[in-house]
Order: structure tokens, then C-alpha cells, then sequence
């Protein structure tokens, strides 16, 4: 090989050590020195061809580049697009390069339209409508954006849940979960928190049914002293009136929890031998005696001229 042709190898591997490193104009300069060097090199003429193009879609990436930074973002896939379609049905080291440049921009530019959305509207709703976008683009910035949005549905399904589960809404608390797991599947948080759900809820049932028995047996019991045991003699008396008949008179009090209707109370008169010489039943007014309320009763013996001794038999009411 003459002393030319070595230069111009030279010359060639050099410039295409500069193309690999992104230098297209520099590469360029050295492919044309490796032409002028000698004119039976046609690998210099591919390359500087190569490096024309490689010129073109970097200006054109530069322009997407410039969209980007003023957020026109429709502006800056339509030059992104463009300078793909440069490389169709080609191949190689540097059409590589180009296309790895060509998704490294596209990419900033999903992530760059994807951070202006949020700004716009970070509510969540709209966060997660862009989750899966961002989780699909695969540079380390949208991924460390992807983790900051979960760790924002985290915290809002936790918190909401949380709420919910304060005031024993076990189902929409469950639900907040759910949905905040769609989006982190892997959240140690929720999966603990949705643990804690069904074991507050659990006991919760089992309190539940605790109380509505409690509650039955209260009522029964309740219900058993109202029937059996709902009046309580405050006073019962006998006298003689002036005209020498026998008045016996007293008061009921309703220990009830419920109204009591048609109170009655039969006794027994006895001499003082325990015989009984006379049996009456006698009707409390007024008619219905409220909890705790007290109704009297009283009752002339018109054929009685005697004190004799009262003994109540039996006292019958109804519940209301």
C-alpha cells in the first residue's frame, strides 16, 4: 500500500471513530481529506454520503430538540418521524447510532409532553390515565417519573382507604385498595393495609353479631319484666269513712319500659282470724301508666262497717 492510501486509511478510520462519537462534521471533514488523498477509495465516498445523511437527521433532531423546549410537542414528533423515515431499509454501525439517537429524542419528548400534562392537571385521575404511557418508555428518567406517580396513587388509595376504614366502610375502603393496586401491584403498603381491612372487618362482623345478641337478650329480658313484673305497690291503705263504711285506697307505680293499659289489682278482705270475708278487683286510673308513672286506685265498701286486713291476690295490666 503507497504512502497515500495509507494516509488515507487513516483518514478513514479516523472519521469513522469521530461518526460513532456523534462528530458527523468533523467525520465528515476526514472523509473528504481521505477522497482528495486518493480517488480509488470508495468506502471514503460511502462514508461522506453516510455522513450527509447522518448531518441531516441530526439538524433535524436539533429542531425537534428546540420544539421540546417550548413544549410543541406535536411539532417535535412530526421532525422526529421525518428523520426516521432517512433510515428506511437501512443498516449498519451508524444508521444504528442514528436510530438509538432518533428513540433517545423521541423519548424525551414523551417524557417532556407527559411532565407538561401532569403540570397541567396533576390530579389522579389524570395520573393514572398516564402511568402506563410513562411505564412504557424505557429511559431511567420516565421510570424514576413512573415510581413518583405510584408512590402519589399509594398514598391517595391509602389515605382515602384509611378514611373509610375509620368509619367502618369496610367495602369502599377495600375498593380504594383495589384500585391503588392496579397501579402498584407490587405496594407493600396496600397489601398490608388490605390485610388490616378483612381483619377489622372480621371483627367488626363478629362485634356485630355480638351486640345484635346482647340485644335480643336484653329485649327478652326486658320483655319478661314488662309481662311479668311491670308494677310495684307504692302505698295501699283501709279506712273508715264518716259514715262508717270501709275505703280502701292506694297508688301503682309502672316500672315497665312501655306503656301498661287496664291495670287492675284484686285483694282479699280478712278479719282477724285470716278468714276472708270479702273479694274485690279494682281498675288503677288513669287507664294507661306510662314508665315510671303512678296510677292510684281506691274503693268504698258500702256493706263493710269493720276495719279488716287487705292482702293483694294479684295485679294484671296489658302491654302497649
Amino acid at each position: 500500500m503507497d504512502h497515500q492510501s495509507t494516509k488515507a486509511e487513516e483518514k478513514l478510520e479516523k472519521g469513522e471513530k469521530l461518526a460513532l462519537e456523534g462528530k458527523y462534521e468533523s467525520a465528515a471533514d476526514y472523509f473528504d481529506d481521505a477522497v482528495e488523498l486518493t480517488f480509488k477509495f470508495p468506502a471514503a465516498h460511502q462514508n461522506k454520503q453516510y455522513m450527509d445523511l447522518a448531518i441531516l437527521i441530526d439538524s433535524i433532531l436539533q429542531d425537534a430538540k428546540y420544539y421540546i423546549a417550548n413544549e410543541q410537542f406535536p411539532e417535535a414528533l412530526k421532525k422526529i418521524e421525518k428523520a426516521e423515515s432517512k433510515l428506511n431499509n437501512m443498516d449498519g454501525e451508524l444508521i444504528q447510532k442514528l436510530i438509538e439517537d432518533i428513540v433517545t429524542i423521541r423519548n424525551k419528548a414523551k417524557v417532556a409532553q407527559i411532565k407538561a400534562n401532569i403540570n397541567q392537571d396533576s390530579s389522579i385521575s389524570n395520573l393514572k390515565s398516564v402511568l402506563w404511557q410513562i411505564e412504557s418508555i424505557q429511559n431511567e428518567k420516565a421510570q424514576d417519573m413512573a415510581t413518583t406517580i405510584q408512590e402519589q396513587i399509594i398514598s391517595h388509595a391509602f389515605s382515602n382507604a384509611n378514611e373509610a376504614l375509620k368509619q367502618n366502610q369496610f367495602s369502599i375502603a377495600r375498593n380504594y385498595v383495589d384500585e391503588g393496586l392496579r397501579y402498584a401491584p407490587e405496594s407493600q403498603k396496600l397489601q398490608s393495609l388490605k390485610t388490616t381491612i378483612e381483619k377489622e372487618k372480621a371483627a367488626f362482623e363478629t362485634a356485630q353479631q355480638n351486640r345484635i345478641e346482647q340485644a335480643m337478650i336484653a329485649a327478652e329480658e326486658e320483655h319478661k319484666k314488662n309481662k311479668n313484673d311491670a308494677v310495684e305497690i307504692v302505698k295501699i291503705e283501709n279506712t273508715l269513712n264518716k259514715q262508717n263504711n270501709l275505703v280502701v285506697r292506694g297508688k301503682i307505680k309502672s316500672v315497665a319500659t312501655v306503656p301498661i293499659t287496664s291495670v287492675s289489682l284484686s285483694y282479699n278482705l280478712l278479719n282477724k282470724n285470716g278468714m276472708v270475708v270479702e273479694t274485690n278487683e279494682i281498675f288503677i286510673y288513669p287507664d294507661t301508666l306510662y314508665p315510671d308513672e303512678v296510677g292510684q286506685f281506691e274503693f268504698t265498701h258500702y256493706d263493710v262497717h269493720k276495719a279488716l286486713k287487705v292482702k293483694i291476690n294479684k295485679v294484671k295490666w296489658f302491654l302497649n
